[in-house]
């Protein structure tokens, strides 16, 4: 099993939290407000504990579990505490109305996170097209995206402890288009899907 810090106390913590707790995994709590991530590592259980905001995280895993905006600056805050850690960011940099990303370019957070992380860090997208309501009554894929193959297959081997499929799009530069993705499933559930209760995943035809 693995061994994950989140950073973040909000729903989507919750939502990952509880899964990961479930399935084993060893997990941390970091938030600005101490109170807010000891009561949410008492509310996950099973032995969670409450690390302290910029301290070196206790996981070998690190989810940023921030809005999008947030992301950058709290890895840069971190530092060298990151050193060594697999950073997975699960935001999603929407424009304020919905229907674009907030880059003027063709980047993404994640990309944004490896010019700042520290050495021996390694980056990688995640959990960013499934919303927190599935997440929290389904089982559905995870798309993932990074440059560092051992990175790609310690977050799989996470996602699987979770009970959930992890496919692998590729490098670090396919963040982008994950995030793309993360747009398509909000406009889908706003109008053909008409609701927030699915997710987007891929179906295999052979024969």
């Amino acid at each position: 099993m693995s061994s994950i810090t989140l950073i973040g106390t909000g729903n989507m913590a919750r939502a990952i939290g509880t899964l990961a707790v479930a399935g084993g995994n060893t997990v941390e709590v970091m938030g600005r407000d101490q109170s807010k991530a000891a009561d949410l590592a008492k509310a996950l259980g099973g032995g969670a504990t409450t690390g302290k905001w910029g301290a070196v995280p206790a996981g070998d895993i690190v989810i940023t579990a921030l809005l999008a905006d947030g992301v950058v600056p709290v890895v840069t805050e971190y530092g060298d505490a990151l050193a060594g850690k697999v950073i997975v960011d699960i935001s999603n940099p929407f424009n304020a109305t919905f229907d674009g990303l907030a880059h003027s370019e063709e980047t993404s957070i994640a990309q944004e996170v490896a010019k700042v992380a520290p050495a021996g860090a390694s980056v990688v997208k995640g959990f960013n097209t499934i919303f927190r309501n599935v997440l929290e009554k389904g089982r559905p894929s995870v798309f993932i995206a990074g440059d560092n193959a051992q990175a790609k297959t310690d977050v799989a081997a996470f996602i699987e402890s979770l009970g959930l499929r992890p496919l692998d799009a590729g490098g670090l530069k396919m963040a982008h288009w994950l995030e793309g993705m993360g747009l398509v499933t909000v406009s889908l559930a706003n109008n053909g899907v008409g609701h927030w209760d699915f997710a987007l995943g891929v179906d295999e035809f052979t024969g």
